[in-house]
């Protein structure tokens, strides 16, 4: 089954294979082909240039006259598996509480776990998947998923189930991290040890007997887990093969940017807080920063240095960070507009950030996150719009015509 688009005002992000993400003044260049054709057979990007160039035929052809067609966005950074909202908690904010006066009431991370424990793994899975089924529609076609709101040895493991389950019923690569070391549950308050040796004892050989999970995740921060902590946590997953992408760095800086570092962490998440020498650290490593921008947005904390970082001749993802407490939204559309208006990045960067750079921070850069010959057609179609800038210019309004998994319309 082949299909072809044609006529498409202007194909963005396309790249050759050997791209696997861009750094610095890179991240400013973003490669399209005006008035261009794109090739699809099956579920594979076979072909793409100008309309001069396109084929005759094809099984399928849509014409995609004044539409713009760019790969899917690909969330490096989701906590989509869940059990009911916290709205509540949203009025306190309002109400002049702050994140961290709300998590000391019981009231944050162990709030959901507290739902999350006493939510069956099947309605669990329903609620994730209306979530999954949402963001797939607003143009999301790459996605990684944490637990973390489980923090008992049962629970975890349901949520990595539910991940699981999802990734068998969803056709889009879905990624899986093991976030136990996400809060100190109420009943380890006082033993923080006692917890971090589950995590390492019991939690960490049973995920990796199931197969659950990709990566491990931990929450260095003040009031969480200490640098020490998550030293000793990513040092017990190497032997289970698991890469560390870690939180650090929401609002206070510890050093945590440092030790995933010394544990080659594919990605470090937030960054929010950053100084001279956490960027210095991350400089000649392959390890990805990851900004959060939805998550600035909703808790009126400060946004990602992202011009800091980029200037630093580093690279730079987005990422939603979709989760009840502090970014109740998947919308990847949103994320790019809000890094343009707050962040101050360009069209460009954020679309690099968001689609190429994303695909990187979940080891997916073989399959997504440009139009590369041999990727995944995995694609949104726009509506007619005036060119890619109109994308965050125009941020609320949905702006997607289509969209493609497997070179099929969802």
């Amino acid at each position: 089954m082949t299909t072809l688009f044609i006529n498409i005002k202007e194909l963005i992000q396309v790249r050759e294979t050997t791209t696997k993400k861009v750094s610095g003044a890179e991240m400013n260049i973003l490669p399209t082909i005006k008035n261009a054709f794109l090739l699809v057979e099956n579920d594979v990007i076979i072909d793409y240039g100008s309309m001069k160039k396109a084929p005759n035929s094809a099984d399928k052809t849509i014409d995609c006259t004044g539409k713009m067609i760019l790969p899917t966005w690909c969330d490096s950074h989701t906590h989509i598996v869940y059990a009911g909202n916290r709205e509540q908690e949203f009025v306190d904010r309002i109400n002049g509480l702050s994140y961290e006066e709300i998590a000391n009431r019981g009231g944050g991370i162990l709030n959901s776990a507290k739902k999350l424990q006493e939510t069956s793994e099947e309605e669990l899975y329903q609620q994730s998947a209306k979530r999954l089924e949402e963001v797939i529609a607003l143009g999301t076609g790459a996605v990684e998923i944490k637990s973390g709101y489980g923090l008992t040895v049962a629970a975890e493991l349901k949520m990595l189930r539910v991940i699981k389950k999802l990734r068998e019923n969803y056709n889009i690569p879905i990624k899986a991290t093991f976030l136990g070391a996400h809060a100190f549950p109420t009943e380890y308050k006082n033993n923080k040890e006692g917890y971090i040796n589950l995590i390492i004892e019991e939690m960490l050989p049973k995920v990796a007997e199931e197969n659950l999970a990709n990566f491990v995740d931990a929450f260095c921060e003040t009031g969480y887990f200490s640098v020490e902590d998550t030293d000793r946590i990513l040092t017990a997953a190497q032997q289970y093969g698991l890469t560390p992408k870690v939180h650090v760095n929401q609002f206070t800086t510890i050093g945590g940017v440092q030790v995933s570092v010394k544990h080659n962490a594919l990605s470090v998440d937030h960054l929010e807080v950053m100084n001279t020498e956490d960027i210095e650290a991350l400089k000649g490593t392959q390890t990805m920063p990851v900004a959060l921008p939805s998550c600035s947005y909703f808790l009126s904390i400060p946004y990602t240095p992202a011009r800091d970082i980029m200037n630093a001749g580093l690279p730079l993802a987005l990422a939603t960070d979709y989760n009840p407490g502090s970014t109740p939204s998947g919308n990847m559309n949103f994320v790019v507009a809000t890094a343009c208006i707050k962040m101050k990045m360009t069209p460009e960067e954020a679309i690099n950030a968001a689609t190429i750079n994303g695909a990187y921070a979940m080891n997916l850069s073989d399959e997504v996150g440009s139009i590369t010959k041999g990727k995944k057609a995995n694609l949104i179609l726009t509506k007619e719009i005036p060119s890619y800038g109109f994308l965050p210019y125009s941020f609320g309004s949905n702006l997607i015509d289509s969209v493609f998994i497997n070179g099929k319309e969802m």
